[in-house]
């Protein structure tokens, strides 16, 4: 699944992790999709794998490129606020909302960067399953 046109609220990390739960329906099923579109060996002429596997395979590499711009987009934008932060600390030393407010982006920005580990989990996991079930009917081009 895509990224929502409207944009992607980096603001609420609920959001964001909702958001991205979401974006990874496709990787949560991967094993249901292989098994109902894949066939067995006695069932090899009834379906094209080659085809199932390609789109699979495109609707996957869409998937992963889409989350991994918004994870990164919004680490960026949150690192800018931290950085902003961080100089208006600089500033006013004596203003504990400010050092508060600060503290709370830190926090966001670290859940946000290990969503980067998260997500390369999920997307080992998805290529692996994968592979298994589609290298005999697909081969993904070498320069991916």
């Amino acid at each position: 699944m895509a990224a929502p046109s409207g944009g992607v609220n980096c603001e609420e990390f609920a959001e964001f992790q909702e958001l991205l739960k979401v974006m990874r329906t496709i990787d949560d099923r991967i094993v249901h999709e292989l098994n109902t579109t894949v066939p067995t060996a006695s069932f090899a002429g009834k379906i094209d794998a080659s085809q199932t596997c390609k789109q699979l395979y495109e609707s996957l590499m869409e998937a992963h490129a889409s989350r991994d711009k918004v994870i990164k987009n919004c680490i960026a934008q949150t690192s800018e606020v931290v950085k902003n932060l961080r100089e208006e600390r600089e500033k006013n030393l004596d203003d504990l909302t400010l050092l508060k407010q600060l503290r709370k982006e830190q926090t966001k920005l670290k859940w946000m960067q290990s969503e980067l580990n998260v997500e390369e989990v999920v997307n080992d996991r998805s290529w692996k399953v994968f592979n298994e079930r589609c290298r005999i009917h697909f081969k993904p081009p070498k320069n991916e």
